[in-house]
Formats: C-alpha cells, structure tokens, sequence
C-alpha cells in the first residue's frame, strides 16, 4: 500500500491557495471561478488517493466508481471557466474575442465528455488511464488511455491557446503574469492524473506553487495600486483599476457624461482675513463632504483647486443614469455645503456654497509624462458646468438643458425651474439654465 501522505499534503495546498484566493477578492467573479478550480482539484486529489486508490489496488472497481471523476471534471471545467472570465475583463484592443471564447466553452464540453466516458467505462479508466504512466501509455499501447486522455488532453490545449491569446491584446503585467503562470503550471497539474502516485504529487505540487507564485505576484501588484489610487480617485474607480489594471481602466475614450461643479462663494475675502489653520479646517471638512457626496453617487472627482471641485459622473465607470445621478449629487452638496458655511460663518464673514451640472460628450483619459500623470476631461460639458458653477448664488444649482433632456420623464421628480438664458464666457450664443429648488 502506498504512503498517502504527499497526497494529503498536495490537498490542502489545493484548498489553502482556494481559500486564500476567495479572501482575498471574494467579490470577483474571476476570484471564485479561481477558488472553485483549486478547490475542486484538491477534492480530486483527496478522492483520488483516499477513495479510488485503495479500491483499486485491492481489485475492487464498483459499478459508481466513474462517479468519482466528478471532482476532476470539476477541476478543469472551472479552470476553462476561470480564463474565460479573466478574458472578458481584458479590453479587445479591436481583435475579434468570439472565436476564442467558443475554443473554452469547447474545452469545457470536451471535460463533460470525459466524465461521461468514465461513467459509462469506470473499469477502462481505473485500469487503463489513471495512473498509467507515460512509460505504460506509449511503449505497450493502450487505446483505451485515449478514450480518457484525449478530451482532457485537447481540452487543456484549447484553454491554454486561447488564455495565450489574450497577450496579444497587451493585457496589464499583473494579469499577464497569472496568464503566464497558469500555461506554465497547467501541464503540471494535469499529469498528475496519468504519472504513477508515486510521483503524481510531486508535478502536482510543482504545478500549483508555479501558479500560486504568479497568484500571489498579481494580487500584490493589484492591491499596490488599488492602495494608491484609492487616495485619488473614487471607491468604485479604484476597485476597476484593481480589478482591470491602470491602462484598461483610464484608456481614452469619449462618452456622454455629467458633469458636477462646486465653490465656495466669499471664500477669498474669508481667506484673506482668516488664519490660514482655520481656513485649512474648512477646506479639509468641506472636500470630505464632498467627496463622501460623490462617493456615494459614483461620482469621480477631477479636479480640487481652492475652493473649487469639479467631479464626473459617468466616467471611468459609466452609467445611464449619469444625468440623474448627478442631480442627486449636486442636492448632496447643497445641502451638506450650507450646514459647513453656516457653521463657519460671523456676522462679519459669511461663506456660501454654488453648484453647477451640465451633460454632453467628454473624452477622458490619462496623459502627462511619465513623472506625473493626470485623469483629463476635455469637452464643452465641463467648461459649462464650470460657468454655471460661476454663476450660481449661495445655495443656488444651475443645470443646463441637456442634463434635463437625459432624465426625460424622471425630470418631473425633480423641483426644476425655468431659469434665465445666461452670456457665459466661452459660449457664443446665450445658454438657457434651470434652476434646481430644494426639495
């Protein structure tokens, strides 16, 4: 009887790197398809060597001994499942992805088959396929190992040529590091099914600590950046750069978004005779209430300057509802943004707070050098938001009419009125404005 104990040991590696994966990103989709093949391939193993193996070895094959194959199904039907998730997170860079995609969905159903093969055939593939052995296979020829093998076989072909496949489209180095890592583990892994149990465990074991090594360089890589750029930019955009990479996430574009301004009004004159500690706890109150403000709208501040914040809503992370979306933003910063000036206010200073939102087409993205980079947003819709901005009293929010026309028949749930056709500096013809009342 063998000795089990590597086996045991390769098991819960499998299973520790499945809960480490999980905990560490449980909320992705690509994390648990991950965590489901590790998993799944250390139940195999545990099966394989604790139930299968001892059956075996004493003559002993059941007419349900196919039904254990389930977890190595399992294994590589999540596996495929994993790259085809990782894949849909990588931009196209304009290559058609579709051909590729259906090789994994292949992959997955040459996997089925396998396990349709064993139960169908559980003496064959107790005999003839699991632990063969390569020397066995190809020096006394034994067909039936192909019955087993050449699925599995053509299957982690496929899978690897189309995880490959998506180097070409110049993915971040943290998702090519684990794309990388996995074709080179692979090949390990899946001998473990065919080579004898006495050296199966050591490939397998090979195989996973080549993956975990490029795991573990992906997640550090990701959570440096999400780290980073959390300071920066909102929640959910660094979560996206933590998910996608820098340059997925912040690639140029243009869209139709929202845009949200606000100042404070009688700021200079407050500055000017106020000391600058003080004027530093304002400021410091007053962009925490914004930026909660546009935390939870999912908004992403651009720009702070002064007094002044110029947020996007819509972009990096778009949304539909953008024009709506901004609106409530805008009602946040009101409200909040008079409950700060009145508290800070005298009777000799007083401080208010204007808003301005306007919508239409943006292009965003990074640029500047490579010392110091910076999220632009170049388009008509943020100079108006600005001039609105401008133009709006204390407690006041101008929107322009595109922003009216987005929310269509939502407009009516929002106190909108009518406001003068304004001269802004920048704009050739007059711009109609509406103004937003308190609700």
């Amino acid at each position: 009887m063998i000795d089990t104990t590597p086996h045991i040991i390769t098991t819960l590696l499998a299973m520790g790197m499945a809960l480490a994966f999980i905990i560490a990103d449980r909320s992705s989709p690509t994390s648990r398809a991950l965590a489901l093949f590790l998993a799944s391939l250390g139940l195999a193993i545990g099966v394989g060597t604790q139930i299968s193996y001892p059956m075996h070895y004493a003559g002993r094959i059941e007419w349900w001994d196919g039904l254990l194959a389930i977890p190595e199904t399992m294994a590589f039907f999540f596996a495929y499942e994993w790259i085809l998730r990782v894949r849909r997170t990588v931009p196209t860079a304009g290559l058609k992805t579709s051909g590729p995609d259906r090789l994994l969905r292949i992959a997955q159903g040459l996997t089925l088959f396998y396990l349709l093969a064993a139960i169908a055939f559980p003496r064959l593939r107790a005999e003839k396929f699991l632990n063969a052995g390569f020397h066995e296979v190809f020096e006394r020829g034994a067909p039936e190992f192909w019955l087993f093998a050449l699925p599995l076989t053509v299957s982690l072909a496929l899978s690897l040529f189309s995880g490959l496949l998506m180097l070409r489209r110049r993915p971040d180095r943290a998702e090519s590091l684990r794309l990388i890592a996995f074709a080179l583990a692979a090949p390990f892994i899946a001998s473990g099914l065919v080579l004898p149990n006495t050296i199966a465990p050591v490939t397998t074991a090979i195989g996973l600590l080549i993956f975990l090594v490029g795991g573990v360089q992906y997640h550090v890589i990701q959570g440096r950046r999400a780290q980073f750029m959390s300071r920066f930019l909102s929640p959910q955009v660094a979560e996206m750069v933590g998910r996608r990479g820098l340059k997925s996430a912040t690639d140029e574009q243009t869209l139709e978004l929202s845009v949200v301004c606000c100042d404070l009004r009688g700021f200079t004159a407050f500055s000017a005779a106020t000391s600058s500690k003080k004027v530093i706890s304002i400021l410091r109150e007053y962009y925490d209430a914004v930026g909660a403000a546009a935390t939870e709208c999912g908004g992403t501040i651009k720009d702070q300057a002064g007094d002044g914040v110029l947020i996007l809503v819509g972009a990096p992370i778009s949304y539909p509802d953008h024009a709506a979306r901004a609106l409530r933003l805008a009602n946040k910063i009101r409200d909040r943004g008079m409950a700060i000036t009145a508290r800070w206010s005298d009777a000799e200073m007083r401080l208010g707070v204007g808003v301005g939102a306007a919508s239409g087409f943006v292009t965003v993205g990074v640029i500047g050098a490579a010392s110091r980079l910076e999220y632009a947003a170049v388009g008509p819709a943020v100079n108006l938001a600005s001039r609105l901005c401008s133009e709006a009293a204390h407690g006041e929010i101008l929107v322009d009419a595109r922003t009216i026309e987005l929310l269509g028949a939502e407009a009516k749930s929002h106190p909108l009125l009518p406001g003068e056709a304004l001269q802004l500096k920048g704009f050739q013809q007059p711009v109609q404005s509406y103004t937003l009342a308190a609700a």
